[in-house]
């Protein structure tokens, strides 16, 4: 299982003295994309990284596992997940179950000008194997750029309200920068 937002959550206000860097809102949109129930990202709003921090690590950053018992290469995600669970500088990305990925794909199948294919994708996201259907039915229907580029603006838009409702500066990528402060 995935950490979810409330295991980190950032248990003090944010501190105004704490400056941060402006970050890219494509770093994030990449990140979010990125994720998996076995991992999950976390941004520094103090230096504007971005960490991955695996189920693993937490686990064992959680029990107090001696890092001895693990190979280097862990014992530093190991390290990176106990500084994240006692840091309120750290926030977690939205995961998957805050993006609602099959509700972008239902609207997507809506936003279809063609009918026969709004209908025929509507259909195929009902049920197991839904996933896959959507993704063999766009290209079947040649929209798989289409549904990639409304993704993409989806997953942009879910990240500018996680930045906005986390008081973080972002770049859009095009020069443009919004100021939540």
């Amino acid at each position: 299982m995935i950490l979810g937002a409330s295991k980190f959550a950032v248990q003090e206000p944010y501190h105004a003295e704490m400056k941060m860097l402006i970050v890219k809102l494509s770093d994030i949109v990449d990140a979010m994309q990125m994720q998996s129930d076995a991992m999950a990202y976390y941004l520094n709003k103090k230096t504007g990284e971005i960490a991955l921090v695996t189920e693993e690590a937490v686990a064992a950053a959680e029990n107090d596992e001696l890092l001895e018992r693990f190979p280097e290469w862990q014992q530093e995600d190991i390290k990176l997940a106990w500084e994240i669970g006692g840091n309120i500088c750290h926030v977690p990305l939205p995961t998957r179950f805050d993006i609602h990925e099959y509700e972008i794909m239902a609207k997507f199948c809506l936003s279809i000008r063609h009918k026969e294919a709004s209908r025929d994708l509507s259909e195929t996201i009902r049920g197991r194997g839904a996933f896959k259907r959507f993704h063999e039915g766009i290209e079947h229907y040649g929209i798989a750029e289409d549904w990639h580029e409304y993704k993409n603006v989806a997953y942009r838009e879910i990240a500018r309200e996680w930045c906005r409702d986390n008081n973080i500066e972002f770049e859009e990528g095009n020069g443009h920068e919004d100021r939540t402060q």
